[in-house]
């Protein structure tokens, strides 16, 4: 392979490397901050939330 197109390719991996040690720690807290906290939306409760943020765009 040509040195250009391998440089490129370390660059890249770098800068892969280092955003994803950089966004990893912040997906981690949200991941965890998501739990089952909250109203679960699903079948009747998502109807209904549905129906009530569409009444309250109008």
């Amino acid at each position: 392979m040509p040195t250009a197109l391998v440089a490129s390719l370390a660059v890249s991996l770098r800068i892969l490397v280092l955003a994803g040690l950089a966004v990893a720690p912040l997906a981690a807290i949200s991941f965890a901050a998501s739990g089952s906290h909250g109203v679960a939306k699903q079948g009747a409760g998502l109807v209904l939330f549905v129906t009530l943020q569409r009444q309250a765009m109008s």
